[in-house]
């Protein structure tokens, strides 16, 4: 289930932190054995093996599949979406989890034994959910929930903005869970502005980062299905970042511009082209009228996301 953009509602709502990671859902067999899905349906088990039987003797032998979000914190205990870059690999080595271990924040109880929590009100699941008694750990959390009828939610969207967090979640009491659809019954609100984006080119760079890739050209479907270029970014790359979309770009080379729309010709001058194959995220200050994102900075690849997650957004 995924959640809408808009201002938290109040009344009728429960909130959350926003955790800034990837999204999956925990299978958890009666023995114990846990498997990892991400929200694209791939078993991603084998890139966070630190997690494998992390509920065992927890559910008194019972199978469950939990909801939540996979995140690494950062050394003040934040969450760091450029730390799960590096560990978003299979069969990472005993040396990168210890250096960057991953935490699941679990956040929704979708099945316990033979009971199918689905059609349960959000309140009811959650506190199903604390019923289990999970222990939080480096491995494990169960992050804290608010009700709209005790906290105000600029209430909370203060504590995120002293913490340095994503933003707040709302979540109608009563609203059941509905799999792979974006509802209004769950309302995202963040702090600063995010943006799913196609990658249909690049331009090489210059001085310190000549030879290599200099910016990326962007791309967001809109409503006729249309890849439209909303601009481009050139900012927030490591240098390992730089290295490792070079390799990923160079076998989607094509000589055409993948764009329905006309890139600016001072963009397209030296561009390289490739397929829209390649999903990223890029952090933003506006969206224009012309449909051109202003003050981008790189956030990582979405390995999580489809090219049709990348939407042209409202002007801002």
């Amino acid at each position: 289930m995924l959640a809408s953009d808009g201002k938290p509602p109040t009344g009728e709502w429960g909130y959350e932190f926003k955790w800034d990671g990837f999204r999956a859902c925990m299978t958890v067999a009666a023995d114990g054995t846990t498997r990892l899905h991400s929200r694209l349906g791939n078993d991603i088990t084998g890139k966070y093996p630190e997690l494998a039987g992390v509920l065992a003797g927890t559910l008194g032998g019972k199978p469950a599949i939990l909801d939540g979000e996979l995140v690494a914190l950062d050394a003040e205990g934040r969450p760091e979406f450029n730390l799960m870059q590096t560990r978003h690999q299979q069969g990472p080595s005993p040396a990168l989890v210890a250096r960057t271990p991953v935490t699941y924040f679990v956040f929704d109880l979708l099945r316990l034994g033979e009971e199918t929590l689905l059609a349960a009100p959000y309140e009811h699941r959650r506190a199903r959910l604390e019923e289990l008694d999970i222990a939080d750990s480096r491995q494990l959390v169960l992050p804290p929930w608010f009700s709209g009828h005790d906290v105000d939610p600029d209430d909370l969207l203060a504590v995120v903005r002293q913490r340095r967090l994503e933003g707040i979640v709302a979540k109608r009491l009563s609203s059941p869970y509905q799999p792979g659809r974006r509802s209004p019954h769950w309302v995202k609100y963040a702090l600063t502005s995010k943006q799913e984006v196609v990658i249909g080119g690049w331009r090489p760079g210059e001085g310190r980062r000549s030879g290599g890739l200099g910016a990326l050209l962007l791309g967001a479907y809109d409503t006729d299905g249309s890849l439209v270029y909303i601009g481009d970014v050139g900012t927030g790359f490591t240098d390992r970042a730089l290295d490792d979309l070079l390799a990923r770009l160079a076998p989607l080379a094509r000589r055409t511009s993948p764009f329905g729309t006309e890139v600016p010709r001072d963009r397209a001058r030296l561009a390289r082209w490739v397929e829209p194959e390649l999903v990223g995220e890029v952090e933003y200050r506006h969206f224009t009228k012309d449909q051109r994102l202003r003050h981008t900075a790189w956030r990582g690849l979405r390995h999580d996301k489809t090219p049709a997650d990348a939407v042209v957004p409202a002007p801002s």
